[in-house]
């Protein structure tokens, strides 16, 4: 056997995914806002063969009866509010998919009514709208999960696994983030009343995910942050759309398009972040998670989508000797990992069991974000405060 295959044969046993049995019940589910990131939500609960779309509700007249008639759901009934499709309708759960400012209030009001939660990424704007959730959740005893769907890859699984099995020993320094060399999204995604931040929000919860579940989320100390928006704000590099020229968007622009900290965390260990929906360079660096038995370099992907496309590198020493393992990329299989994300959080709905990404790993992501936001609007490092819930 080869230096390396050992380590390598700990880490690749796949499992396949669990076949959805039917029992003749079906959850009844609604849907609150209609816009880009509901598509996925009804894509796959079309899929489920024990969902059945009831409702939906969008602030926007008619916006919610066009959607539904896009993907071909009838019989659903439209609301022009969360507060009145959940006051009217007996739900099982429902998808929340407003914009990032209103993902609190509708899901408060869902889990305060006993409906359970799947409420897309990221989890809210700031650490105090998180914590109000987390209380109603509480609460209420119903199943609330953020949607993070890159935990469904096996790749990222497999960082996991190869940091549980101890081959890196005491995990001390990790280098982290993403980015796109260009990427703005627009909508509501650009303005602050709406998205209230920015790159931060949309694809920096990602990557401090794939390191801080890796390492079992230990509590955030401090953060040193840092944010800037320089492309999103120049006509030159913004991004037209079919409502609004670049010009308009780069008026509208009011949230970060880069971000950068250093965090301090529970087990002395140092998280260095950064995260661009726009840049010159083509990378911001690989994850890199250092460790005194070892490390792990995750390569960067050209647009992060929360997943990687080349083979991670283990670092460590065999018999006295500075050895390399590829860590071969497993090719997916079975379904995809949105359909992996609304699957599990509909049978945690049905078998009463835990949320698969439960608010209280995600409190730390939005507590590491907010505290970036914090630090950079005050110039120095500051500590990061978590009520208790």
């Amino acid at each position: 056997m080869a230096i390396g295959d050992e380590v390598l044969n700990q880490f690749t046993q796949a499992v396949d995914e669990p076949e959805v049995v039917f029992d003749g019940k079906k959850l009844k589910v609604g849907i609150i806002g209609t816009g880009w990131i509901a598509e996925s939500h009804i894509e796959s609960y079309k899929r489920m063969p024990d969902v059945e779309i009831v409702a939906a509700a969008d602030l926007i007249p008619g916006k919610a009866e066009a959607f539904m008639k896009r993907y071909g759901v009838e019989g659903v009934r439209f609301y022009p509010s969360h507060k009145e499709m959940i006051d009217s309708e007996e739900l099982d759960a429902v998808s929340v998919c407003t914009y990032n400012t209103a993902h609190a209030v509708p899901t408060i009001y869902a889990l305060e009514h006993g409906v359970n939660v799947l409420l897309e990424k990221p989890f809210t704007v700031t650490t105090e709208e998180a914590v109000q959730v987390m209380r109603a959740e509480k609460k209420s005893g119903k199943v609330l999960s953020i949607g993070f769907q890159p935990r469904g890859d096996e790749n990222m699984q497999m960082i996991k696994k190869i940091v549980d099995s101890g081959v890196l020993g005491k995990i001390y320094y990790i280098q982290t983030g993403g980015g796109r060399r260009r990427g703005i999204p627009n909508s509501t995604f650009i303005e602050k009343s709406t998205g209230g931040i920015g790159a931060l929000g949309d694809i920096g919860c990602y990557s401090l995910d794939v390191v801080l579940n890796a390492i079992g989320y230990p509590k955030p100390l401090t953060v040193s942050g840092y944010k800037s928006a320089f492309f999103g704000t120049n006509p030159k590099y913004a991004t037209p759309d079919r409502f609004h020229t670049a010009e308009e968007n780069a008026k509208r622009f009011s949230v970060d398009d880069f971000a950068a900290a250093f965090v301090r965390m529970e087990g002395d260990i140092i998280l260095d972040f950064r995260i661009a929906w726009a840049m010159h360079p083509d990378t911001s660096g690989d994850t890199i998670i250092y460790g005194t038995e070892g490390a792990l370099r995750i390569p960067s992907t050209e647009c992060w989508n929360g997943t990687f496309d080349k083979p991670m590198t283990l670092y460590h020493d065999v018999a006295g000797s500075q050895v390399e393992t590829t860590i071969p990329l497993i090719p997916h299989r079975g379904p995809g990992l949105f359909d992996i994300k609304i699957r599990g959080f509909l049978d945690a709905v049905k078998n009463g069991t835990p949320a698969p990404v439960p608010t209280s790993q995600i409190l730390y992501n939005q507590a590491i974000i907010d505290g970036i936001c914090k630090s950079a609007e005050l110039g120095h490092e500051i500590e990061i405060e978590i009520p208790e819930i």
